[in-house]
């Protein structure tokens, strides 16, 4: 089989590789990335380049300048330019003795490369306002080019992307939301042409976007990179990764219709069934990769109060369909990963002495379980205390996913491997000249936040090594999400936000908090308004130098004395508590049992207290998936960053 036929049968991600690194057959091209109505980044000397035949002289001619150079053995081609200022709209011509290409319509300006996931990707259309915003979408110095989805496990030269479009009424509509309403707050203080390139994909993991140079340092990375590095070497492998995954992908949707495997019975012996704990996603307990379907059974003794009694039962999060039953009868099914389990038990379903809890668990991809917070895991009754159903179940998987077996390993076609767009979305702009990168990602890596602590500096530095500039990098702390808890508790999304606030010991860095415009039921929250403009005030503030104030309330120190903490914090002028009283404040003793505390401000600072902690040794602050309504701030109106002041360990952190 010759290697054309391999590539094809194997990834149309390796043809398009193909594809990019054959231009050496056609007698010019330019890279993608340059159209009509493109921004080059001002005032840095910078680069054309494109592909021809080997030796073939190129000349490029731009404003006062010119460039003649010829393409190397490989057909690549380089021009050098000096750096330029801002001015009126300028041509591009490239030209060979038989060719020419002209690019219209280019401007001199501050290029902020746009990256991340879905929050990121989401288009001003999608966002909150749209007919509005839309019809106002006239900036002609606002540019926005969007990159193709592309994935590869080697590095890529080149890729498609939408071209540069020119900000009005008919373009806008489909620009990243993030970016565009970043790039209006510097053009309303700055009057200066703002390029947007834009490489983002949703739902992608961070470690996707870091070159394989830098993760294999990464100690739980690298066997990961050596594997993606020998399967690529051998596209015979990588056909017959695909087929495997493909016939098992068809044993995997007849699993999720099987009816077979009914383990709901009250009196079913489960005695030979293995013991897991929940909360807890089943890879973190050493079931990687089981995807299908699997149970999960518990007995529970009630005394005779509660005996025909109406009762409720919390689950927390389940990942991703459930069917629960008690004694045997259905009482709820939610297909939704992201939504918190209640489910009403009716009155004589309940018997005194032991009762039978069965769940039918479904994942479909990626993580799978009962996962999210302990104090969500209980059984209730009116007049009654609550009973936890956090601890020890018992587990088996169904039986055609067990003939099933795990997933075969992926042959690198999703995005949400290693590296992967790293090679695709990023290296193909390696020469490209920028003010900066706008951030915003984390959703999917929250499960692992203890790790995001080394990931996200990582990344930051891989990307400011390989572009060889020492840009300004700033992200988007993640919104609130989920329905709001009615007891302290741990959080996988608040320990992803302490990782990103932990980079901000990275120089040149900056966070937008937005912890007060997420959306409980929507993870792509619709105000993306005020989420550039808080990015945009970093940028104003750190690369522009303007008199603004770009941080909202941060944590500082904390003193213990009595029963009082008192928070001391920087970027505090003008504290002040929104729509009354402060809340989300948590307060604990050594015992590390969080209560809700009350908290009063005092000049710069917070008191916290609570008659139930006697002696304190932590405060947390908005530390929860979604801390609705918590309301402190500074005068400049930006929320406080969430913080605790404990270094207690996390839920993530052997995850």
């Amino acid at each position: 089989m010759n290697l054309k036929r391999v590539l094809l049968g194997c990834l149309p991600i390796v043809l398009l590789f193909v594809v990019a690194n054959a231009a050496i057959s056609e007698e010019l091209r330019v890279a993608n990335i340059f159209t009509d109505n493109m921004v080059l980044q001002r005032n840095q000397e910078f680069s054309i380049w494109g592909w021809g035949n080997p030796s073939t002289p190129v000349t490029v001619k731009l404003q006062k300048q010119t460039a003649t150079i010829s393409a190397d053995q490989q057909g690549r081609w380089e021009a050098k330019f000096k750096a330029i200022d801002l001015g009126d709209p300028f041509s591009i011509k490239i030209s060979t003795a038989q060719k020419s290409i002209v690019l219209d319509n280019v401007l001199a300006g501050d290029v902020w490369i746009c990256s991340g996931q879905s929050n990121m990707e989401w288009e001003v259309r999608q966002a909150g306002n749209p007919q509005q915003e839309i019809a106002q979408g006239n900036w002609p110095l606002i540019r926005h080019v969007r990159v193709d989805h592309v994935t590869s496990p080697s590095k890529l030269d080149d890729v498609n992307n939408s071209g540069w479009k020119v900000c009005t009424p008919e373009t806008v509509g489909n620009f990243s939301a993030v970016g565009y309403y970043f790039a209006r707050e510097l053009q309303r203080e700055l009057n200066v042409p703002i390029g947007l390139l834009h490489t983002s994909w949703g739902g992608t993991i961070i470690e996707t976007w870091i070159s394989p140079e830098s993760l294999k340092n990464h100690p739980d990375f690298t066997d990961a990179i050596t594997k993606l590095e020998s399967v690529y070497q051998n596209p015979k492998q990588q056909e017959a990764r695909a087929k495997q995954l493909d016939q098992w992908n068809q044993d995997f949707r007849r699993a999720l219709e099987d009816k077979s495997t009914d383990w709901k019975a009250p009196a079913l012996d489960d005695s030979d069934w293995i013991s897991i704990k929940a909360p807890g996603s089943w890879e973190s307990q050493g079931y990687q990769q089981l995807d299908g379907i699997a149970w999960y059974r518990r007995t529970i003794t009630l005394p005779d109060s509660w005996k025909s009694q109406p009762a409720s039962i919390s689950l927390g999060q389940i990942d991703d369909i459930d069917i629960t039953y008690v004694n045997g009868v259905k009482i709820g099914s939610v297909s939704d990963w992201t939504k918190l389990r209640k489910y009403e038990i009716p009155a004589n379903l309940l018997k005194a002495g032991k009762n039978s809890i069965a769940i039918r668990v479904t994942d479909q991809a990626g993580g799978g379980g009962i996962i999210g917070d302990p104090n969500d895991m209980r059984i209730a009754r009116t007049g009654e205390p609550a009973i936890s159903l956090a601890g020890k179940w018992k587990f088996k998987k169904s039986d055609l996913t067990r003939k099933l077996g795990e997933r075969p390993e992926q042959p690198f076609r999703g995005p949400n491997h290693p590296t992967l767009l790293s090679n695709a979305m990023v290296n193909p702009f390696l020469l490209v000249k920028a003010k900066g990168v706008i951030w915003y990602q984390g959703e999917s890596n929250a499960g692992r936040a203890f790790q995001y602590r080394s990931l996200m500096p990582l990344l930051i530095q891989d990307w400011r090594n390989r572009f060889g500039q020492d840009f300004s990098f700033y992200w988007v702390q993640l919104a609130n999400f989920t329905m709001p808890r009615e007891t302290p508790g741990d959080s996988q999304w608040a320990e992803l936000r302490e990782a990103q606030t932990m980079a901000l010991t990275v120089p040149k860095t900056g966070q937008a908090v937005i912890i007060d415009i997420g959306e409980a039921r929507d993870i792509h929250p619709k105000n993306k308004q005020d989420v550039g403009k808080r990015l945009a005030l970093n940028a104003l503030a750190k690369d522009y130098k303007k008199s603004v104030v770009y941080s909202g309330p941060m944590f500082k120190s904390v003193e213990f004395s009595g029963n009082r903490a008192t928070v001391h914090f920087d970027h505090a002028t003008g504290l002040i508590s929104k729509n009354g009283p402060l809340k989300h404040f948590q307060i604990a003793g050594k015992d590390k049992k969080f209560v809700w505390a009350d908290a009063k401000i005092e000049g710069n600072s917070v008191v916290v207290s609570s008659e139930l902690v006697k002696d304190p040794a932590s405060v947390r602050y908005a530390w929860a998936d979604n801390p609705e309504g918590c309301n402190l701030y500074n005068a400049a109106g930006l929320p406080a960053c969430p913080f605790r002041t404990d270094t207690w360990k996390g839920v993530t952190q052997n995850e």
